[in-house]
C-alpha cells in the first residue's frame, strides 16, 4: 500500500539556456559549493581563469537539481521505475511505477530531466566554445584539466540522455535517439540513432582522458595543497576527474557490447590507487554512509540532509521513500551480516516501525567534510560488476567469479563457490544491494533488455517501457523521428 497523501512551447534549438555562474570560493569544496548566479557577458566571464572556472563550477551545479540528479535520476523517478521502494508518495509516482508515461507526473519528471541536461550541456559547450583561444590565460595544468572536465561533462549528461530516451543498444543500434549537441547554435542539432550518439558520447569520452591522463593529479600522483590556487584541484572525487572519465567509459562500454573495452577501462579503475572501499570502522561510526572512499564522482549537495535525508528518508515525512523489513531481507538473501544490511538502513518507528530507510545520504553532524555532502554518481564498486559480467560474457568464468566474490568479500559476505546458474539474476540482486538509490538499477534492466523488472508484473520489453517519449516539442517543433 502506498503513501497517498504547463507546458513549455519552445524546442531544445529555440530554448538556448542561460549561462549558470557561480562565485568560486576560497577553500577546496567551495569551487562546487556555489550557486547559479548571473548571466554575465563572454568578454567578461572568459577574460580569466576565475571566470572558466565558475562556468565550469556552473555545469556541476546545475545537476544539483531535484529534476535530475539530487533526486529524479537517482533515487526519485528512476528509482520508482526500477521498483527500488515499497513505499513513495503516490500522488507523484503511482503512474510511474506502471510507467504510464503519458501521465502528468511521469511527463513532468521526463520534461524535467531532458531540459535540465541540455542546459548543462549548453553551459559545457559555452566554457568549450571558449578555451582555446584563451589557453594562454591557465596556469599549470588547469587548462587541460578545465577542457576536460568540460568534455567529460558533456559526455556524461548526453550518456544518461540517451539511456533515457534512445532504445537500448542491443534491441535497435540504428533507431533514432537523440541530438548531441556539440556548440551554441539556434540551429536545430541532427537527431542521432542510437550507435551514432554512442559514438559521440565515446569520442568526447576519449578526448576528455587524452586532456586528463597527463595532467589530472588523481592521474599524475602530483601533489596538491588546499591553499594551492585556493584548493582548487585538491578534492578530485567532486569533478569528473580522469578515472570517473574511466568509469564513465565502462558505463558506454557495456552499453554497446564491447566487453573487452568495458573490461580494460574497469580494471584501470580498480588498480589505480585512489579509490578503498569502506572500512567496518567507519560504517560502525555511522561516518562514513555514502561510502566516500568508493567515489569515482560525486556531487556535492550542500542540502543534503535537510532537503534528502530528512524529507525523503525519514518517517516523519510524508514524501519518504522507503522499503519494508521483508522486502530488505528479500534484497540481502536474509544475509543479515552484510556490511550494507547492517549500517546502511534505519528503522522506523510507531506506525513506520516496520519501514527502512537508506541512510546513505544521511551524514552525521560530525562527520569530517571528505564525508558530507556527498551524492554519488560513480562509485568503485560498479567497476566490479561491470568487470565481473564482461568476463562472463567474454566466457571468462572464473575471472568473472573471483571478481564478484571482491565485492562480497568487501562487503562481508562469503565467497560464491561456484558461478550462479542464473548469472544475470545474481548480477540484478547485487545492483540493487549495492546501488539502491543511486539510479542505476533500471539502466542495468534496459541495458539487459529484461522483459521482468523484480515486483512489476508489466512486460518491459512488449511494453516499450525501457524508452521515454520525446518532450512534445522535439516531436511538434523539431520533427524528430519516433525513438521507440
Amino acid at each position: 500500500m502506498k503513501i497517498k497523501h504547463h507546458n513549455n512551447k519552445r524546442s531544445l534549438a529555440s530554448a538556448l539556456p542561460l549561462l549558470c555562474l557561480c562565485l568560486a570560493m576560497a577553500s577546496c569544496n567551495e569551487w562546487l559549493d556555489v550557486q547559479p548566479r548571473s548571466q554575465v557577458e563572454d568578454t567578461e566571464l572568459f577574460s580569466s581563469e576565475r571566470g572558466f572556472k565558475e562556468a565550469l563550477a556552473g555545469v556541476y551545479s546545475s545537476m544539483v537539481s531535484t529534476n535530475t540528479y539530487a533526486k529524479e535520476m537517482t533515487y526519485g523517478f528512476i528509482g520508482v521505475l526500477g521498483q527500488e521502494w515499497d513505499y513513495y508518495y503516490s500522488s507523484q509516482y503511482n503512474d510511474a511505477a506502471t510507467y504510464n508515461y503519458d501521465a502528468a507526473y511521469p511527463t513532468g519528471f521526463i520534461r524535467g530531466i531532458w531540459t535540465t541536461n541540455y542546459t548543462g550541456i549548453a553551459n559545457a559547450n559555452h566554457l568549450l566554445a571558449n578555451i582555446d583561444a584563451k589557453a594562454g590565460l591557465f596556469a599549470k595544468d588547469n587548462y587541460e584539466v578545465i577542457k576536460g572536465e568540460a568534455l567529460a561533462l558533456r559526455a556524461f549528461l548526453h550518456f544518461d540522455l540517451l539511456r533515457c530516451f534512445g532504445v537500448s543498444y542491443a534491441v535497435n543500434p540504428q533507431q533514432p535517439s537523440i541530438a548531441y549537441s556539440t556548440s551554441l547554435s539556434y540551429s536545430v542539432a541532427p537527431q542521432l540513432s542510437v550507435s551514432e550518439a554512442t559514438e559521440a558520447v565515446l569520442n568526447d569520452v576519449l578526448d576528455a582522458e587524452a586532456l586528463l591522463k597527463a595532467h589530472d593529479p588523481i592521474a599524475t600522483g602530483r601533489k596538491i595543497t588546499e591553499t594551492e590556487d585556493n584548493g582548487y584541484l585538491y578534492n578530485r572525487q567532486l569533478h569528473l576527474n580522469y578515472y570517473a572519465v574511466k568509469g564513465l567509459e565502462a558505463r558506454v562500454r557495456m552499453w554497446k557490447g564491447d566487453y573487452e573495452g568495458a573490461v580494460s577501462a574497469a580494471e584501470e579503475v580498480i588498480a589505480a590507487d585512489a579509490f578503498s572501499w569502506a572500512t567496518v570502522g567507519n560504517l560502525q561510526n555511522g561516518y562514513d554512509r555514502c561510502l566516500a572512499d568508493e567515489h569515482l564522482f560525486a556531487l556535492n549537495n550542500l542540502t543534503l540532509t535537510s532537503d534528502v535525508a530528512d524529507a525523503y528518508f525519514s518517517d516523519s515525512s510524508p514524501y519518504s521513500f522507503a522499503v519494508t523489513r521483508e522486502r530488505l531481507l528479500d534484497y540481502f538473501d536474509n544475509a543479515t551480516q552484510d556490511y550494507r544490511y547492517t549500517f546502511l538502513f534505519k528503522s522506523g518507528s510507531s506506525t513506520h516501525a516496520n519501514n527502512r530507510y537508506i541512510m546513505k545520504y544521511d551524514e552525521p553532524s560530525n562527520a569530517a567534510e571528505f564525508y558530507s555532502n556527498k551524492m554519488p554518481l560513480i562509485r568503485l564498486a560498479e567497476m566490479y560488476l561491470i568487470k565481473s559480467e564482461a568476463l562472463y560474457r567474454l566466457g571468462k568464468m572464473d575471472e568473472a567469479l573471483a571478481t564478484i566474490n571482491q565485492v562480497r568479500k568487501a562487503r562481508n559476505l562469503p565467497a560464491l563457490g561456484e558461478m550462479p546458474a542464473d548469472f544475470f539474476t545474481e548480477l540484478v540482486h547485487e545492483y540493487r544491494r549495492e546501488l539502491l538509490g543511486e539510479g542505476q538499477l533500471f539502466f542495468l534492466y534496459k541495458r539487459l533488455n529484461s522483459p521482468n523488472i523484480l515486483y512489476s508484473d508489466v512486460d518491459a520489453v512488449a511494453d516499450k517501457v525501457y524508452t521515454f517519449p520525446l518532450p512534445i516539442t522535439e516531436t511538434e517543433s523539431a520533427h524528430r523521428e519516433d525513438n521507440k
